[in-house]
């Protein structure tokens, strides 16, 4: 009875977080969308989530942790981090045009990135090396709990930040143009020196 009890907390748990998760990534994406009033911009950012979530599974198993309700919320915070690292990226290749004079093109595209790389990989450092405690002796009392969470933090940030750098200037390459333009001509028009 007690292990079916547990069980079901942890189902119930589970559930909860993921239903959670996906109102987060819903307001997410609207708080991006009115920021940049763009779905295509929107959908860039957002595309670092899916590369954090990629390092985070393959750190999980490689670990050797389920799936838990502790690494869930691992998940969880690295939506946020992964969706910071594209909006640092994204909010500098639009002031590059809009305050630098840069134009639209690879140029623009190569120094918006070289030029937000060092915050990023400074952001990863910092939080990895804060993570290192709970990554080393897992079997430590208190660290059953803080342990998975580190892993899944770790491993999202290490893939969320190599990924993020080749994947998000790619997108925004392909895909940024109208946007970028948009919001360019909307921002001259309404004589707005404000940075993005």
């Amino acid at each position: 009875m007690r292990v079916e009890g547990q069980f079901q907390a942890q189902q119930d748990a589970t559930l909860t977080i993921g239903g959670l998760s996906l109102i987060a990534f819903a307001m997410i994406f609207a708080l991006l969308f009115t920021r940049y009033r763009s779905v295509r911009l929107a959908l860039i950012i957002m595309a670092g989530v899916p590369m954090a979530l990629v390092g985070s599974v393959l750190a999980l198993w490689l670990f050797g942790l389920p799936l838990s309700v502790a690494s869930l919320i691992g998940f969880v915070t690295l939506t946020g981090i992964a969706s910071r690292n594209g909006i640092l990226k994204v909010s500098h290749y639009i002031n590059l045009v809009l305050h630098e004079g840069e134009s639209w093109g690879d140029a623009m595209i190569v120094r918006g990135t070289l030029e937000r790389l060092t915050p990023v990989l400074m952001t990863a450092l910092g939080a990895g090396l804060a993570l290192t405690p709970l990554l080393i002796g897992a079997d430590e009392p208190g660290k059953e709990i803080l342990h998975p969470v580190a892993v899944t933090i770790f491993g999202g940030l290490l893939s969320a930040t190599l990924l993020d750098a080749l994947v998000t200037p790619v997108l925004f390459r392909l895909y940024g143009r109208k946007p970028l333009d948009r919001l360019v001509a909307d921002a001259r028009a309404a004589g707005s020196t404000e940075a993005f």
